[in-house]
């Protein structure tokens, strides 16, 4: 059994590598086709160009490891339906479970893969995308951000116009305190034209504001051209975390921003789905697997291509499903954690039904 094993890993595992490079350069020539436009009207050198689809590559991967892995596990069990290979390994008494072992064991590794990768690599990668794009495509996003609003505690809040992480520099900042029994009145609010963090105190500096104060409905007013800031608990990093688009974070970013939005009093859904995500995303490979191959491994009179269309057709169904449950989610209909895995779920309950189907 162990030959027979090691013969269908090393063909499955063939096929998945085959198939990620194959998706994957047919992804970037689309890709470049569609923004080609853009790029010649930036005129945006070779080398950049070059240097975006090289950390564009990781996130391809990572959306063609499961269609990969469908593709791989296809093939290879449908190759051997028409080929009678599979006839001869049913009737040696090998059952359609025992088949599936070795693709479900190599699809739970790659699924431990495609989570880390997902979820460490291809935000770093993401991050420098989304850098040439605000630099030279002159899009949304990158190291710089503007209009950003936030909560440091239950009781304050704080507006920054525009900030520059790489100078750890706010430009036009406030922040408003609230009194802690009646959170609709003011108690302080600072106003500066900038402030920026020193490193060697660990604390914030504001220069040309004022601090004014309210209580029993008077106000009080200070002056300034620079003061340092105590009691703030937020650093600069924290500025970053929260202007950034939820791509580009790492997991334990994403698990350090739900935490801070809980802290702040806002709601954390969106967050809490693309923190689920990455870990219901790699599980797609070992259900498609689930699901996929036992309709493949029967031959059929129509071959193997009506086989991978229906497969296919599933994948887009699937898909589909995703799309459809994310918008309940992110509208707040579905609980995060059920967004992310319920479609999950379904194909789940139907591979068990198709399985118990076959060994009838």
């Amino acid at each position: 059994m162990k030959i027979l094993d090691k013969y269908l890993v090393k063909q499955f595992i063939q096929t998945v590598f085959f198939g990620i490079i194959a998706f994957t350069v047919l992804f970037l020539v689309i890709d470049l086709m569609e923004n080609m436009d853009d790029f010649i009207d930036h005129d945006v050198p070779f080398e950049i160009l070059l240097n975006y689809y090289l950390v564009f590559i990781p996130e391809i991967i990572k959306l063609m490891i499961p269609v990969s892995v469908l593709f791989g596990g296809l093939f290879t069990a449908g190759r051997l339906a028409n080929q009678n290979e599979l006839t001869a390994i049913k009737a040696g008494t090998v059952s359609m479970t025992r088949f599936m072992i070795p693709f479900f064991v190599v699809s739970f590794f790659i699924s431990l893969f495609a989570g880390y990768f997902g979820g460490f690599v291809v935000p770093q990668a993401n991050k420098r995308k989304a850098e040439i794009e605000t630099i030279y495509l002159k899009r949304g996003g990158g190291a710089y951000g503007s209009n950003i609003f936030f909560q440091d505690s239950k009781y304050s809040a704080v507006n920054i116009v525009y900030f520059d992480e790489g100078k750890s520099e706010a430009v036009r900042f406030s922040y408003q305190k609230f009194d802690s029994t009646d959170i609709t009145v003011i108690t302080e609010r600072i106003e500066s034209e900038r402030m920026i963090y020193d490193t060697s105190t660990n604390t914030w500096k504001a220069f040309n504001g004022r601090i004014r104060y309210f209580k029993d409905n008077r106000e009080e007013v200070r002056y300034f051209t620079e003061t340092e800031l105590k009691g703030f608990t937020f650093l600069p990093k924290d500025i970053s975390i929260k202007q950034q688009r939820l791509e580009i974070m790492t997991i334990p970013e994403l698990s350090a921003l739900i935490e801070d939005q809980i802290k702040a009093g806002h709601d954390p859904g969106r967050v809490r789905i693309e923190y689920y995500s990455r870990f219901s995303f790699p599980a797609t490979c070992l259900i498609v697997i689930l699901f996929g191959l036992p309709l493949s491994a029967n031959k059929r009179k129509a071959g193997l291509a009506l086989q991978f269309g229906i497969n296919i057709l599933i994948t887009f169904i699937y898909l589909g499903m995703s799309e459809i449950t994310l918008a309940f989610g992110k509208n707040g209909a579905l609980d995060p954690l059920l967004t992310a895995w319920f479609v999950n779920g379904v194909f789940v309950l139907a591979s068990i039904v198709n399985l118990l189907r076959l060994r009838r």
